[in-house]
Parts: C-alpha cells; structure tokens; sequence
C-alpha cells in the first residue's frame, strides 16, 4: 500500500506559474532577431532610396524665367508651343534613312537610331536633322538660327548664342537656313518650340536661350532623359 504522505513532484521542475514564460536568455535572442529585422528593413528602404535618386529618378520640366519671358516678348517671340497633342518617342528609322517631317524645325518624330555626339556643342552647317531629333528624344536643347546672310540673326548674336552653347551640357547649336519665314531663331525641346525674328542683341538672344535651357533640357519632357544623379554622366 502507498503511503500517502509521499506525493509527487509537479514535471518539469519549474516554480509554479512559470510554465511557458521564456528565459531570459530565450527572450534576449528575440529581442536580437527583432532589432535584426528592423536593421535590415531600415537598410532597404535607405538603398532604395539612393538607387531611385542615382539611377531611376527624372527631372521634370520647369517653367522659362520671367526674365526670358519679358526678353521674348519685347522683341517679338512666339509663345513657347507644343506642337503636337502626343508625341510618343523610340521610333527608329534605318541608319542614314532620310525623312521629311512636316514641321520645321522638328521637335519630335521618327528619327535616326544614332544621335549626333555630345560633342562639338556648335556646327558651322546643317546637321542631320534625323540624328539631331534624336538628341531631343535624350533631352537635349537645340538651338537652330537662320544666318545673317539670309536675313538672320547678327554675326555678333550668333557669337554670343555659340559662346553659351559651348559652356552648356545637353545643348546643340546649329544653323537651319530654311526656318520659317520671320523666325531667326528656334530653340527646341523634345515636342517643344521656341520661335524668335531677328530684332534681338546678343544679351537678349543669350537671356531668351538660357531661359529655354533651363527649362527644357535634362527633363523628364523628353521620353529618354538622363535618369538619376548619375544619369547625365551614363547617358550623354
């Protein structure tokens, strides 16, 4: 027969109440694993912010100064127009195909598969007009002019309008001898225009472009610009 003042000890050993409570040190390695997932949501969402900001992010397009604006009025521009309601981008044409577009200067369209290289800044003639739409495409700024012998822009203008163009990324300059009648000078952007006559000196001229520039180029207007803070060293 058992004796009865002899009971058995409760399993497990612990103090009563304590059955489920972890240690102290189960509850430390939790702690750990939680800081450690917190770490490394943080790192995340930190690398992927800087990849958006170097590598995907686009500028998009500003407005052209006051002062560009009260330069362009007072000597006669045009609105800054977009001639087309939608001007999609990535038609390529064969290399060297030619094509005719139907505004003058072209600010989008079919064009080129090469675009004409960063640099020089400035030609003395015609560019491929194929090639130079494609720079557009990338978000470059074109600046066309009729010469002076034509009845265009003066010699000192034209002067003036190279220096810039010269110290400025992203910009062409060219002479486009067939502008529209009255135009002397046409600045572009990708499916964007800029029209001037010739009654300009050359601080104005340079005022009107800076302005354009500043809007238009590197932006988002484009279908292909630079992306990111590394984009204009990536794409040229």
């Amino acid at each position: 027969m058992a004796n009865p003042s002899k009971r058995r000890r409760p399993s497990g050993g612990g103090r009563p109440g304590s059955k489920g409570r972890p240690s102290k040190q189960q509850q430390q390695l939790a702690d750990e694993r939680r800081r450690r997932g917190i770490t490394r949501a943080i790192t995340l969402v930190v690398v992927g912010v800087l990849l958006y900001f170097l590598l995907v992010r686009t500028t998009a397009p500003g407005e052209v100064s006051a002062t560009a604006l009260s330069a362009g009025h007072s000597v006669g521009c045009g609105d800054v127009t977009h001639p087309l309601a939608s001007a999609p981008g990535g038609i390529h044409l064969q290399p060297g195909e030619s094509y005719t577009y139907d505004q003058h200067p072209a600010t989008s369209g079919p064009h080129d598969p090469s675009p004409l290289p960063p640099d020089p800044h400035v030609y003395a003639s015609q560019i491929p007009e194929t090639r130079a739409v494609h720079n557009l495409e990338h978000a470059y700024v074109l600046i066309y002019y009729r010469p002076a012998a034509g009845g265009g822009l003066s010699d000192d203008t034209v002067s003036a309008l190279e220096t810039l163009a010269r110290d400025e990324s992203r910009v062409i300059m060219a002479p486009y001898p067939a502008l529209p009648e009255g135009t002397a000078l046409a600045l572009a952007a990708w499916n964007t225009l800029w029209e001037c006559p010739s009654s300009m000196t050359p601080g104005q001229a340079t005022t009107i472009a800076t302005g354009f520039i500043d809007a238009f180029r590197g932006t988002n207007i484009a279908p292909e610009p630079p992306r990111g803070l590394l984009g204009p060293l990536i794409q040229r």
